[in-house]
């Protein structure tokens, strides 16, 4: 099964102050590239969804726009994946500087197995961590075009499988590998954290 990597960065980063939670400097680089780094690995290839393609020319990733702008995360799951060459995504976020290799094994070792792939913290289901396969691509489009915009809502239409927190706990904690950046306090942390980690 053909996997491409989506990266996720179509947000405006209001809380950032609308400064690109991507471009920032985290550890020597910029969280973007740290993300790049995780992905880039475990998967066949990789590409940007993104509304300022010319912010992330330097990656020299292929980038596609949203296609129903101003639809959230959804909206760019569905763009990303209706964009890929193969049979699924593994979507990510671009605010996520600690992703791992190992983590993402995890998820996309199990692509065939459903057509959602997603890891449970608690109650949490790590929706900016997840595989979606082409055949989610008409379920998501329905709510998007019905301004249903959460995420979690047409996994009832689908087959799913979840990757449990104990397997994910083996590798890095998960607070730690799903922890995003969306406000300079946790900017302050993560920068903290990526000092202790080397």
């Amino acid at each position: 099964m053909r996997v491409t990597g989506v990266i996720q960065a179509g947000g405006k980063s209001t809380r950032m102050g609308g400064e690109p939670k991507a471009l920032l400097e985290l550890g020597g680089r910029r969280i973007v590239e740290r993300v790049l780094d995780a992905v880039r690995p475990v998967v066949d290839d990789v590409l940007i969804v993104t509304n300022t393609p010319a912010l992330y020319g330097f990656l020299g990733v292929p980038m596609v726009a949203d296609v129903y702008p101003d639809h959230g995360s959804l909206g760019g799951i569905f763009s990303g994946l209706r964009a890929v060459s193969g049979d699924a995504a593994f979507t990510v976020a671009c605010d996520m500087p600690f992703l791992h290799p190992d983590v993402a094994r995890l998820v996309i070792d199990r692509a065939g197995e459903a057509d959602v792939v997603i890891p449970r913290v608690g109650e949490q289901l790590e929706t900016m961590h997840a595989l979606y396969a082409k055949a989610c691509l008409p379920h998501i489009e329905t709510r998007l075009k019905a301004g249903r915009l959460k995420i979690v809502g047409f996994f009832a239409d689908v087959r799913v499988v979840e990757v449990d927190q104990a397997a994910v706990a083996r590798v890095r904690p998960p607070e730690v590998v799903f922890m995003n950046v969306n406000t300079p306090d946790e900017l302050a942390r993560a920068r903290a954290l990526a000092a202790r980690l080397g």
